[in-house]
């Protein structure tokens, strides 16, 4: 599980991914090393979770949002999306989560160097 405050960018190599400007509440999805991830703005902060549910490997980013928890929407299990921590069943195990920060107007994604 990631730990966004013990966090050391030198860990991982970042990624532009966009401006800055994703609206209050709306979630932003890409792709990295075929890895699928959503960014999420939640009150000027940013979040990015692997968009992949543990519990049946669909999709988790079109979910609904309740407070930090993404709703699976097939089977409703959770996750927290500061730390991809697995909050409600089905789902009992974590998602990966990643480091996001802004640079010059521009978002940046954090992917663990291997």
């Amino acid at each position: 599980m990631f730990n966004y405050t013990a966090y050391d960018e030198t860990k991982a190599e970042f990624y532009e991914i966009g401006e800055a400007d994703l609206p209050n509440g709306e979630r932003l999805f890409v792709e990295i090393d075929e890895k699928p991830i959503v960014v999420f703005n939640l009150a000027g902060q940013y979040f990015a979770i692997g968009d992949v549910c543990t519990h049946d490997d669909g999709p988790l980013g079109d979910g609904d949002l309740e407070g930090f928890n993404v709703v699976c929407p097939r089977h409703g299990a959770e996750f927290d999306v500061r730390d991809g921590r697995a909050v409600m069943m089905p789902a009992v195990v974590d998602i990966p989560a990643y480091p996001v920060k802004v640079q010059d107007g521009k978002l940046f994604l954090g992917i663990p160097k291997e």
